[in-house]
């Protein structure tokens, strides 16, 4: 599971891991980091059947082949219906099964019934006679239910099984599960590392978008190909402080439109602060700080993109939420002028819609 994509601030926690004589790993970095595809590698290491230098995957015997195809019988992987499609598994248990073609919205979850399936998986023979390996990304996705039934075979695995979590929050985690397996942090990667990473993805400025993400490449990568470039990306303060944003994040999912305003929001409040922004550079911001937003109405702000974050999978008319999002958002240059007497920001007008 590597390659020319392979992101080179995995090797050492790969290096780690396939060291590890732990049957449990828990993988977990701040964000998305590349938990998953450290605990792809992580699986074809320990199944290989003629590993290289550091336990690593030879890619060419019979068992690279079976999880280069998904199709390897001694590895399961467990995910949130959500995250199949988007992960390229189109049924999380690598026996190659056809997607569902249920209508229901898929879950967020793993559900407590999919790892008993796992569990009783996990205790059959395995089918090339060595080690088994069964992944759960992410763990966070588990309910208390699920995470109890993992419990017993967490502490007394059955065989040769080893068992990878991950995790972008481990303490969101039960801590009788965390207390059952060994850490496996992945760190931050230098900013050049990542950089360098996103340019052989083909990004253009990858900089802004890095930026963008937090310092996090494979979250940048995912608004790459969303198709937010860094143009639109450094556009957004000031479409946003003209009132154009709605036309501007038309297309994008109400999920993206708060998550960008959010970080807008953020900068702001930073520089108000006279701190350094995070997510926008200085000059991006430069036309969203003429005037800048009075304080309060910046704190405002952010307590309802809290409150919008919250609901941001409700089912809305997608261009006329956006369009109220927008128009609240414009409202912080209203209050920075001064609103009409007696006229109620429209801050406090969409608060509800």
């Amino acid at each position: 599971m590597s390659g020319v994509n392979w992101p080179a601030w995995l090797d050492a926690p790969l290096a780690a891991g396939l060291a590890s004589r732990a049957h449990a790993l828990l993988v977990h970095a701040p964000g998305a980091l590349g938990q998953f595809d450290l605990g792809l590698a992580l699986a074809q290491g320990w199944l290989c059947e003629a590993p290289q230098a550091q336990g690593r995957a030879c890619i060419q015997c019979a068992s690279c082949r079976l999880m280069q195809s998904r199709a390897h019988p001694d590895f399961h992987l467990l995910l949130p219906e959500v995250l199949r499609e988007p992960l390229g598994w189109a049924r999380a248990d690598g026996e190659g099964a056809e997607p569902s073609t249920s209508k229901a919205k898929p879950s967020r979850e793993i559900r407590v019934a999919e790892l008993r399936a796992a569990i009783d998986w996990s205790q059959k023979t395995a089918a090339r006679g060595g080690a088994k390996v069964l992944l759960i990304h992410p763990a966070e996705a588990m309910n208390t239910v699920t995470a109890n039934a993992l419990l017993k075979t967490l502490e007394e695995p059955p065989g040769r099984l080893r068992i990878v979590l991950t995790a972008a929050d481990p303490e969101a985690l039960l801590p009788t599960v965390r207390s059952r397996c060994q850490r496996l942090p992945i760190a931050m990667p230098e900013t050049n590392v990542a950089v360098a990473w996103l340019q052989a993805q083909g990004h253009a400025q990858p900089e802004v978008l890095l930026a963008a993400a937090g310092g996090q490449p494979q979250a940048a990568l995912a608004l790459h190909t969303e198709g937010i470039d860094a143009g639109v990306w450094a556009s957004l303060p000031s479409a946003v402080r003209s009132g154009q944003g709605a036309t501007a994040l038309a297309a994008w999912p109400v999920p993206r439109v708060v998550e960008a305003l959010h970080k807008l929001c953020h900068d702001l409040l930073a520089q108000r602060a006279g701190g350094a922004p995070r997510y926008f550079a200085p000059e991006a911001l430069a036309p969203a700080m003429q005037p800048a937003p009075p304080l309060e109405a910046l704190i405002t702000w952010q307590r309802e993109l809290l409150g919008a974050a919250r609901h941001d999978e409700h089912p809305w008319h997608a261009p006329l939420r956006v369009e109220a999002l927008m128009a609240q958002a414009a409202a912080l240059w209203h209050t920075a002028r001064g609103a009409p007497p007696g006229r109620p920001s429209a801050v406090a007008t969409l608060r509800g819609r």
